[in-house]
């Protein structure tokens, strides 16, 4: 004999209760996905674009899972090639370089550098030993090396202004403000830029310009600078004239604020004058090469002097 047991039907208040439910249900959805829409609507990154950053975001901690198991295995290095083997694997290594603010260092060998990095996984890349062998170019004062994600190194050079050119027995080099070299120039190119000589005359180019400095006017005037016997300079302007100064840096500077004065009032560069000495501290003496200078040299009140003056 079988028996059937019926279930007790629902009540009217629990079916209402249920489709009450199902309904708040369909309605949270709704809302949810609204809101969710509208979220990324205000989002600046496309459908897609979204996706990538979820895949790098994904692959990042399965790289950092990888290497925490790995490092706490005792293998650190290993985690780590393997990690960079899983980054290059995943289009993570070097494939372009981008270099900027180059504008006198020939690009080529900044290329010769970083090319060095081309396919080399980006974990792997050694930021900082290739900035400094970036700075090991003449022409470069600083650099910045970076990752861009996920294929480029971004390369940012700051350069050497040039400032000068020093004259040597046998090429012209550019310098920058502080007497660093820049590189080989030719004589055609050396024209029109202040010139510097002598012994030793690289290393006093700061000393120099503080020097020019103290005469404003005089400074675009100035041709070329000789640094003689290692303790004062000759200045040669453009009008070929010679000024021999004192030794010392407080004493060739006011020597040189003194010429420009009278320079100013006498109008020396320019005259008959072919050179101006300004060594002894009460005095100073030219050389005329005929008889026509000497008004010019009493005017100022100079003491003429015939005689060749000694360039030292």
């Amino acid at each position: 004999m079988s028996t059937t047991i019926r279930r007790k039907a629902k009540t009217a208040r629990k079916v209402a209760a249920a489709q009450g439910n199902k309904a708040k249900v369909r309605s949270a959805r709704a809302q949810t996905g609204s809101a969710l829409d509208m979220v990324m609507g205000w989002l600046p990154f496309s459908e897609e674009q979204l996706h990538r950053i979820f895949l790098f975001a994904i692959l990042g901690g399965a790289l950092v899972l990888a290497w925490v198991v790995a490092s706490m295995a005792g293998l650190p290095t290993m985690a780590s090639y393997q990690m960079a083997q899983i980054a290059a694997e995943s289009g993570f290594e070097v494939k372009r370089v981008e270099v900027r603010g180059v504008k006198n260092l020939n690009e080529l060998k900044v290329y010769e550098k970083a090319l060095a990095e081309r396919d080399r996984a980006m974990p792997l890349v050694d930021l900082e030993k290739l900035r400094q062998e970036l700075l090991g170019l003449s022409w470069v004062q600083d650099a910045r090396v970076s990752r861009q994600l996920p294929d480029t190194l971004v390369i940012d050079i700051v350069e050497r202004t040039p400032h000068a050119v020093l004259r040597k027995a046998d090429r012209f080099v550019l310098i920058d403000d502080t007497g660093h070299e820049l590189e080989v120039i030719s004589r055609k190119d050396a024209q029109g830029k202040l010139i510097v000589s002598g012994p030793g005359a690289g290393q006093q180019v700061v000393q120099l310009s503080h020097l020019l400095e103290a005469a404003p006017a005089l400074k675009p005037r100035v041709a070329e600078a000789e640094w003689i016997g290692n303790r004062r300079w000759n200045l040669t302007f453009h009008t070929g004239q010679v000024l021999a100064l004192p030794e010392g840096d407080q004493e060739s500077a006011s020597a040189l604020v003194t010429f420009a004065r009278l320079d100013g009032t006498n109008r020396l560069l320019g005259g008959k004058v072919t050179a101006f000495d300004m060594r002894a501290k009460d005095r100073i003496y030219m050389r005329i090469p005929d008889e026509e200078g000497k008004e010019l040299a009493l005017q100022a009140g100079a003491v003429p002097r015939t005689a060749q003056a000694d360039p030292e």
